[in-house]
């Protein structure tokens, strides 16, 4: 088990691009997949989550070329993905699961799909009952948990309306809704990232959006495109957030993601009094994407919570290990659902936290972490229990700590961002 040493830090300057969106890589290669003719998708996620993707896809009879982060898939339509005679292995990835859980509901075989055993442990129920609704037989482990063993059938189109917020679960529906013969929809009372909705568009679905309900017309002829991943933002997190903790920092972040849906940490930073300005916008596969230039502000802190969670569930964690840099704290609060991801979040948060020396209170659905009042992080062995955003976000905290911190299972980082380290290095003035 490989351990990361992270010293502290004067500033963190220059320019960085960080890998394509690990949310809209997934989607582009599921749906180039099952649309005709070939896709080329350039700046590809290295993340292993996303190659998971892919080799699921090549086990269902997909010719997938991978070469650096530009992939080549040649689609099969609708109605081209061949049983595999192996169960498929979706790694670590709950989007892998979940997202092919909808494609695979409207095929004419049966399929097994299996992960880690991190993914085992996630929440499956909350796409099984929905995809059941539409006509697909799915047998899990009690408790609705994987693996899935995903019986084809001829779907019906229904009305879903989300009891949790997760843009998984409504993009798994609206695949499968592609394979009925009338409209699907989903009511989310939250809003939720909406990559899925744009992608549809760009190979040519059809989707309506009424309020808070988006439709999708199934049977459409889905056509192979070219197309450009932005820079994952959740990735770029971790560097704007160091930019906030480090003095004399000034950095720009090329070609990021900037979607609405996604950008709900932005907005919290700059409540905080952050200083990170988007510049060069502009639209590629109908995503915003353009740069950002951060300099150091010293932060106020304070609450997130309620609707803003579902659109920042990626990046609650480097929030909460801001917290103690800030003059008030940081409080998340409504974020049951850090709980049941890679690792339960606020458990190790919290956990690792005080391992550092920070005041923290853990509660059922969140946690407050106080702030630099109650004292000066202090370097310390992190465990982040084979969960990538927590090795990344603690890295980050380390910047501004007393002392040598070690990242215990540092390699886990490569689920989302295998050059994360050497890029943060790379970037550091000690």
């Amino acid at each position: 088990m490989a351990k990361q040493k992270i010293l502290p830090a004067r500033s963190i300057s220059g320019a960085v691009e960080v890998p394509g969106d690990k949310s809209i890589s997934h989607r582009y290669a599921i749906l180039a997949a099952i649309a005709e003719g070939a896709s080329e998708i350039e700046h590809f996620s290295a993340a292993a989550d996303c190659h998971s993707t892919l080799e699921c896809l090549r086990r269902l009879a997909i010719e997938v070329d991978l070469r650096g982060d530009r992939v080549r898939i040649a689609g099969k339509g609708l109605c081209g993905l061949r049983a595999s005679r192996r169960a498929l292995d979706a790694g670590n990835s709950g989007t892998t699961m979940r997202l092919l859980a909808g494609a695979l509901a409207g095929q004419t075989f049966r399929t097994t799909i299996d992960g880690d055993g991190s993914l085992r442990r996630r929440p499956m129920r909350r796409v099984i009952e929905p995809l059941s609704k539409m006509g697909a037989r799915i047998r899990s482990r009690e408790g609705g948990l994987a693996p899935l063993e995903i019986e084809g059938a001829q779907l019906r189109p229904i009305e879903y309306k989300m009891p949790v917020a997760s843009a998984q679960v409504k993009s798994s529906v609206l695949l499968a809704g592609l394979f009925t013969d009338g409209v699907t929809s989903v009511l989310e009372e939250v809003r939720t990232r909406d990559h899925t909705e744009l992608a549809l568009e760009e190979f040519g679905a059809e989707i309506a959006r009424e309020g808070r309900a988006i439709r999708v017309t199934g049977r459409p002829k889905l056509s192979g495109r070219k197309l450009i991943v932005p820079g994952d933002l959740s990735s770029a997190a971790f560097f704007l957030v160091a930019a906030m903790i480090l003095p004399d920092s000034n950095l720009l972040v090329h070609n990021v993601g900037l979607n609405p849906t996604r950008t709900a940490l932005l907005d919290v930073l700059a409540r905080m009094g952050a200083t990170i300005k988007p510049v060069s916008v502009r639209s590629e596969n109908g995503e915003l994407v353009g740069d950002l230039a951060a300099e150091y502000s010293p932060l106020t802190g304070g609450v997130v919570e309620g609707g803003e969670i579902a659109q920042l569930i990626d990046e609650l964690p480097v929030l909460a290990a801001l917290g103690p840099f800030t003059d008030k704290g940081v409080e998340i609060r409504n974020a049951e659902e850090l709980r049941v991801k890679e690792s339960d979040r606020i458990a190790v948060l919290a956990e690792n936290l005080r391992r550092m020396g920070a005041t923290v209170e853990e509660r059922r659905d969140g946690l407050r972490v106080e702030g630099r009042a109650a004292g000066k992080l202090r370097g310390a062995e992190i465990e982040p229990h084979g969960d990538h955003r927590m090795a990344m976000a603690f890295a980050v905290a380390a910047l501004g700590a007393e002392g040598a911190t070690m990242i215990r299972d540092s390699e886990c980082a490569g689920v989302s961002y295998p050059q994360f380290y050497e890029t943060l290095d790379r970037l550091l003035e000690r």
